[in-house]
């Protein structure tokens, strides 16, 4: 995932982990209260629907490493992804110059830059999860550091008052 102030950007990979491909762009939902946002729901079906192993967001860092504002955001809104999905693991991963890499793309691809706004974000979180699973590959391991997810009620957790019970064994990539 790309989470933006604005929006999110979802890709997922082929169940073998090997190819990102994008999957859409959500608007944030920033709306207080005790109810799940919308994007938020959206994702966790994504997820469940997907049979995610695992879900990448990329952590905004600036070109020196540190970490800002967007970081802080982004760790936030891992930790209420994390909490959404649980079992299913979330981990942060450096995505630097990963929407300018998708910019780039989507000029060589002929995409007009007025054009660029409705997909740079699914474009980025292409790049990010690519590096994720190409990392992944070639280390033996997952990239990143985990997000932990903080005990909640079924309800928070599932968007809805039913408890579907702990996720089945899952399969593919989604970010």
């Amino acid at each position: 995932m790309d989470v933006g102030s604005v929006r999110v950007g979802l890709a997922s990979s082929d169940p073998d982990g090997l190819i990102a491909t994008p999957v859409a762009t959500l608007a944030r939902d920033n709306r207080g209260g005790d109810q799940i946002p919308t994007d938020l729901s959206q994702i966790v079906a994504e997820v469940h629907e997907r049979g995610a192993a695992i879900v990448y967001v990329g952590l905004p860092r600036h070109l020196s490493g540190a970490e800002g504002s967007a970081s802080a955001a982004a760790r936030a809104y891992a930790g209420s992804l994390a909490q959404a999905i649980a079992p299913v693991p979330v981990r942060m991963v450096d995505e630097r110059m990963s929407t300018v890499t998708a910019h780039q793309a989507l000029h060589a691809s002929g995409r007009s830059g007025r054009r660029h706004r409705s997909v740079v974000d699914q474009a980025a979180a292409v790049v990010i999860l690519q590096a994720a699973l190409d990392g992944e590959r070639s280390r033996g391991r997952r990239p990143g550091e985990p997000v932990a997810a903080a005990e909640q009620p079924a309800e928070r957790r599932t968007g809805d008052s039913q408890d579907s019970g702990p996720a089945a064994p899952i399969e593919g990539t989604t970010e």
